[in-house]
């Protein structure tokens, strides 16, 4: 796995401004300090191997589908916890 630190600022000041149906949204994007590519569109901040067996990190919940002004359409795979595990930037498709 070849993680980098991320900056997610950006990500958690505009869903604070603009997503105030999920309240917990914000923080959860402040956690996302790290982050590994997972293509050109796909960024993960949780390790995805093994994905919703028993046992692993990563157990997906629900995804949340945002429009951000300038990344376009971004859905987010919210965890058990609410956590935040990737991101999709679907204009990158």
């Amino acid at each position: 796995m070849d993680w980098k630190p991320y900056d997610p600022a950006w990500l958690a000041e505009w869903a604070r401004a603009n997503v105030p149906e999920e309240p917990w949204l914000a923080d959860a994007l402040a956690r996302c300090t790290r982050a590994m590519e997972g293509g050109r569109a796909y960024v993960y901040f949780v390790d995805p191997a093994n994905a919703n067996q028993p046992g692993a990190e990563w157990q997906i919940e629900r995804s949340l589908t945002l429009h951000h002004p300038k990344e376009g359409t971004l859905v987010l795979d919210v965890l058990a916890g609410r956590r935040v595990g990737g991101i999709e930037f679907l204009s990158r498709l």
